[in-house]
């Protein structure tokens, strides 16, 4: 009886503290690390001033931790993922300071298939630990950035993977 108890628990406590995301006007969604919470459009256009920052972010609550997504209009579709991984990773290679790659595949989450990016790079004041996803989603690309600072990673690491994991597509 304890034991039946205690599994009602755990995945009582499990379901309060997860939360799923719905990405706006798709059908995808993914489960954020407990303690994560959407960034204000004013913070995210001032960490990312470049014009280039992701339409919607969630982070810890100091945003040394952060999973950024968006939506891009680029018709992706047509592109084989081996050629799209080797364009992400050139394109690091020659605008990213201090990129150190930890893998650079096709991956494939909840029957999806990703270029998957995983590196470290030097930022202003941390080096930055990043996992990154890109995928086609009907004429768009969907792209997921899983970062935190490299001090802490490693506490992360797990909720962050398990978020991953967490991606599904309803197309």
């Amino acid at each position: 009886m304890k034991l039946v108890f205690a599994f009602i628990l755990i995945c009582i406590t499990f379901t309060s503290t997860a939360k799923e995301i719905s990405i706006t006007g798709t059908d995808i969604s993914f489960v954020i690390p407990d303690k994560f919470n959407p960034l204000s459009q004013e913070f995210i256009d001032m960490k990312w001033p470049a014009k280039r920052a992701p339409k919607w972010v969630v982070s810890n609550e100091s945003t040394s931790t952060s999973i950024a997504y968006d939506l891009k209009p680029n018709d992706i579709s047509a592109v084989p993922l081996p050629e799209l991984v080797n364009y992400f990773k050139n394109t690091f290679d020659r605008i990213g300071p201090g990129v150190a790659w930890i893998k650079s595949e096709v991956t494939e989450i909840q029957g999806k298939k990703w270029a998957y990016l995983e590196f470290t790079s030097n930022a202003i004041n941390a080096d930055i630990y990043n996992i990154m996803l890109v995928a086609s989603y009907r004429k768009e690309m969907i792209i997921f950035n899983f970062n935190s600072t490299k001090e802490e990673f490693p506490m992360y690491e797990k909720k962050l993977r398990n978020s991953i994991q967490s991606i599904t597509f309803g197309e």
